[in-house]
């Protein structure tokens, strides 16, 4: 109680040497030392309230008499900033706690990034490139890749429906199933189905979870994969130099735990191509309209003849282009050739 009186009284008696000063010389230091008085003010949380007063004492102090209307405007004053304070200091209050919002946000896009693999596996077969790139902070796409000790490729995309911190965490059990589940790795159907009772279990049922998960076999060239209500992808046949859908029938994982999948085979030939993406490849609007798909297999002939990465690098730039540089949804796009 002490040591808050004392404080009031330093600062009024400093308040009252600066403005005395200031009135006498009116000099641009004047108003540089209140700037910095200013600081101290915060730094004690002074209210706008309180500095009102301070200010009408001090002027009582340094001028002899002050007329009845100055002082009745300083209460008038008064009792406007105390509204004003008591507004100022919610408003603070939420900044506050919008600033930790957004730090959590951060640690937590953080997270998600080294959720996903530093770089995708290779293999002589294969050209192999993908893209991954949120439309806020944080992403609701997953992709992932895994190479078996017998030289074989798992790859898989993901959606998660919702966004923000759930999402996230909800990434981080995806990664870390999918990580436990390698007996199935090269087993499409049997991989979703022990994925979807572990996010059945574990995942609020407000969320669910979209995704295509396929296998590659070097021996004998053969893409087998299943869906769980994911985005078609697309795959190209470079003997009859067409796009055909890469379409997989299956429910979306947490609905169910007793959904079974479906796996289809694609017999894969030098120089075909196998496309998967997240709906936010193919929901990009340009004015009113989604963009048609038709347009981004366009977009995949016309770079075509370019190694596996720098396509879908450049698939992203003409489509995020398209739309004035802001994506709508969160964008994920791989690519993978077979060479040899």
């Amino acid at each position: 109680m002490i040591e808050a009186e004392n404080r009031d009284l330093s600062l009024q008696s400093d308040y009252k040497d600066l403005l005395r000063a200031f009135l006498e010389n009116k000099s641009e230091q004047g108003l540089y030392d209140a700037q910095q008085y200013s600081k101290r003010l915060l730094e004690n949380q002074i209210s706008p309230e309180e500095m009102v007063s301070l200010h009408c004492a001090v002027l009582e102090e340094v001028f002899e008499e002050l007329s009845v209307d100055i002082k009745a405007s300083f209460s008038f004053l008064l009792e406007v900033m105390i509204g004003y304070g008591l507004a100022y200091r919610e408003h603070q209050s939420l900044r506050d706690k919008q600033i930790e919002l957004e730090m959590q946000i951060d640690v937590a896009a953080n997270m998600q990034q080294t959720l996903l693999p530093k770089k995708m596996p290779q293999m002589q077969e294969l050209d192999i490139g993908v893209i991954s790139v949120p439309a806020g902070k944080m992403s609701g796409d997953y992709y992932y890749g895994v190479k078996s000790e017998c030289g074989q490729l798992g790859v898989a995309i993901a959606d998660i429906i919702g966004k923000g911190i759930p999402a996230a965490m909800c990434m981080s059990m995806i990664k870390y199933a999918i990580d436990s589940l390698l007996a199935y790795s090269m087993q499409p159907s049997a991989l979703l189905e022990n994925l979807n009772r572990v996010v059945e279990q574990n995942v609020d049922s407000s969320m669910f979870i979209t995704m295509m998960y396929g296998a590659y076999d070097p021996n004998d060239h053969i893409f087998v994969y299943s869906g769980a209500g994911h985005e078609p992808g697309f795959y190209f046949k470079v003997s009859e130099n067409k796009f055909t859908d890469l379409y997989a029938k299956g429910l979306v994982l947490g609905v169910s735990n007793k959904t079974q999948y479906r796996e289809y085979k694609q017999e894969v030939h030098v120089g075909d191509v196998i496309v998967l993406l997240s709906d936010g490849v193919t929901e990009c609007r340009v004015g009113e309209r989604f963009i048609e798909r038709q347009e981004i297999t366009d977009l995949l002939r016309r770079y075509m003849s370019l190694p596996a990465q720098d396509i879908v690098e450049k698939v992203y730039d003409e489509l995020v282009q398209l739309q004035d540089f802001e994506l709508n949804d969160d964008f994920t796009l791989m690519f993978l050739r077979r060479q040899v």
